[in-house]
Formats: C-alpha cells, structure tokens, sequence
C-alpha cells in the first residue's frame, strides 16, 4: 500500500505561481513512477505530469514550459512547480504512483488549484 498526501493548492491570479508537493509513505519501493493530474469542472481528469524512476519526464502539452515536476527520493517527495499559471489552470490536482508490478494506481485525495484572471 501507499498513501500520497499533497499540499500546496490555493488561490492565485493569473501569471502568479504555486509549488505542489506530494509526500508518499509505506511501499516507497514499489512505486516506478509518480505524477500528477488535475481535474476540472465538467472535464476528464488528465495526466499533467509524470516522472519514472528511471528520470523520464512527461508533460501536458499545455503546461509544457511553464511547469516542472520533480521529484526528492530523499524525502520520498515529487513536486510540481507551476508557473505563468493560466485560468484554465483551475482545477483540482491529484498526486498519482504507480506500482507496474501489480497494475495498481494509488491517489492522493487532491488539492484545489484556483487562478483568477
């Protein structure tokens, strides 16, 4: 099993930034890869970002250039930092892990991400 907590959401006016973070706790090791997703009123949720343990990277095309996930293996972190925020940006952000071996999604319970133009 593993829990994800995130923290960082909020409100923001347009052009501002904010930094994500999501905290993963019990089988650390069995996660191969952690990203975030966002969900917004009336829309699918969709992948933002996503980082392997192996370093790849993957982004939303329309964040790309304004938003960097990273991740701390030391403190079992990945953070989204989001900059040059956008009103579309709104939504809520939900931490994701990935365990490959057993096809498992795990998901933290989201935070709300609010940018006024």
């Amino acid at each position: 099993q593993v829990q994800l907590v995130e923290s960082g959401g909020g409100l923001v006016q347009a052009g501002g930034s904010l930094r994500l973070s999501c905290a993963a706790s019990g089988s650390i090791f069995s996660i191969n890869a952690m990203g975030w997703y966002r969900q917004a009123p009336g829309k699918q949720r969709e992948l933002v970002a996503a980082v392997t343990n192996r370093g790849y990277i993957n982004y939303l095309d329309s964040v790309k250039g304004r938003f960097t996930i990273s991740r701390d293996n030391a403190k079992n972190t990945v953070y989204l930092q989001m900059n040059s925020l956008k009103p579309e940006d709104t939504a809520v952000y939900y931490c994701n892990a990935l365990v490959i071996t057993t096809g498992v999604n795990y998901w933290g319970k989201g935070t709300l991400v609010t940018v006024s133009s």
